[in-house]
């Protein structure tokens, strides 16, 4: 019912910035919280930032200060700009939304690919 999409993704040099983004459709009404994460091979997917409805933003220390995501009234778009993009960073990023509550809900994109080089 909920369908998201990521896009911006790319190779970039370290140092360098990406802006992520993720369009949302179908039944978003109930959205609570959207936002990214990430997976690396072999590793576990982990929690890069995520926005709720009241606008609290909530930060992975790895990418806190050079990270900013946002989203737009209509829960419609969220985005992740990332800046001074290290190795470490090179992942594929995944799009998240949330319904919370008794009923609650998950939806994931398909992900788009980030490579920082050194």
């Amino acid at each position: 019912q909920v369908q998201l999409v990521e896009s911006g993704g790319g190779l970039v040099r370290a140092g360098g910035s990406l802006r992520l983004s993720c369009a949302a459709s179908g039944s978003i009404g109930s959205i609570n919280v959207m936002g990214w994460y990430r997976q690396a091979p072999g590793k576990q997917r982990e929690l890069v930032a995520t926005i709720s409805g009241g606008s609290t933003t909530n930060y992975a220390d790895s990418v806190k200060g050079r990270s900013t995501i946002s989203r737009d009234s209509a829960k419609t778009a969220v985005y992740l700009q990332m800046n001074s993009l290290k190795p470490e960073d090179t992942a594929v990023y995944y799009c998240n939304a949330e319904r919370l509550g008794w009923n609650y809900r998950e939806y994931w994109g398909q992900g788009t690919q980030v490579t920082v080089s050194s």
